[in-house]
């Protein structure tokens, strides 16, 4: 049905003429016609006013099938940074009604998760704001210091507090009940990362013979943490030989360049990481587009760190460039996050 037989449906449906939901919308009886004849469409404001007087979701208005609306949740949580109140409902009430419905059991659990995720990635970024304020004012006080560091991932010093055995310990049950034929590698990933983390190091390897014999390992992540494992447990000189042989066996390999690049920035070789991290992006381009954004990311923060702030700014305008050019971006939330971060280091340069 389209929008326009939509809205003259429900209208009827709910016992209001044109003129009544005009008035109640502050419209002119007129605007509904135009609706209802297809000739105009309701401002996109106006959804959720029409939603409400109907007693239906904004989905709804427009017939959007089950897999348009998972589309449209996952959407909008991609370009916008908050999402106002009714439409989180709206979203959190669709998910949860296709849980108990039996749809799309995985998607939608995922989906319910990245929303609340979404939510908290909001409330997180007041808690720094306020946070930050509230420490520069008073130092001294441990009140927000540890707010701080929940809400930006600070380092956690006590030990009970930085392990991560719970997600090690997740990971394995995952690893057990995986029923997908052949294994997926995924959790076998996140499972080495963690035990890498806790410097559990002869866990890791156990792991990592099992994952090099799953036909969909990705070939890089074993020298990776070989290196790694060889950083822990012999020192530098160790590690850079097994990274760097990776590097001259697939020297074009962008995801290789990368976790080379990430290596070097790890042990605060900043030149060469970003002389990687510059390989790994030329390389992006001629394999595909469009391009993550992580390497002009890292090189920002290697810059920042240095204190070269022309070229940290240098590059997350090329960060922007890539999100227009080649994300199809102009407004949405990951370019104004750019913009923020060129404006803070233009502020920062100006002191």
């Amino acid at each position: 049905m389209e929008i326009g037989n939509k809205i003259k449906f429900l209208r009827r449906k709910a016992g209001l003429t044109q003129e009544q939901l005009g008035e109640r919308l502050s419209l002119s009886a007129q605007s509904v016609s135009k609706w209802e004849t297809d000739t105009a469409m309701p401002d996109i404001t106006l959804l959720p006013l029409l939603s409400r007087e109907f007693g239906v979701t904004i989905d709804e208005l427009f017939d959007l099938t089950q897999e348009d609306r998972l589309q449209r949740i996952e959407k909008r949580m991609e370009v916008e940074e908050e999402l106002p109140p009714d439409i989180f409902r709206e979203f959190e009430d669709v998910l949860k009604n296709q849980l108990a419905e039996g749809k799309e059991r995985a998607k939608c659990l995922s989906l319910l998760a990245q929303l609340y995720h979404h939510r908290m990635e909001a409330d997180s970024r007041r808690v720094s704001r306020y946070a930050r304020e509230a420490i520069m004012l008073a130092p001294e006080k441990k009140d927000c210091q540890w707010l701080l560091q929940k809400a930006e991932g600070h380092v956690v010093w006590d030990w009970n507090c930085a392990q991560h055995s719970a997600a090690i310990d997740f990971y394995k049950e995952v690893i057990a009940a995986d029923t997908v034929t052949p294994p997926t590698p995924m959790p076998y990933y996140y499972l080495i990362d963690n035990l890498l983390a806790d410097r559990r190091t002869q866990e890791a390897r156990h792991y990592m013979q099992i994952l090099e014999k799953l036909p969909a390992c990705n070939p890089v992540v074993l020298p990776t943490y070989r290196a790694h494992i060889a950083l822990i447990e012999k020192g530098l000189p160790a590690a850079d030989q097994i990274m760097d042989e990776a590097v001259q066996k697939l020297p074009e390999n962008p995801s290789m360049l990368f976790e080379a690049a990430q290596y070097y920035a790890l042990t605060c070789r900043y030149d060469k990481a970003l002389a990687l991290y510059e390989a790994d992006w030329a390389q992006e381009e001629a394999h595909h587009k469009p391009r993550y954004t992580d390497a002009l990311q890292s090189m920002a923060i290697i810059h920042e760190i240095r204190g070269d702030l022309e070229n940290a700014v240098k590059s997350q305008e090329r960060l922007l460039d890539c999100l227009k050019s080649e994300w199809g971006y102009t407004d949405e939330a990951p370019v104004q996050e750019t913009l923020r971060e060129i404006a803070r280091l233009q502020k920062k340069m100006s002191k």
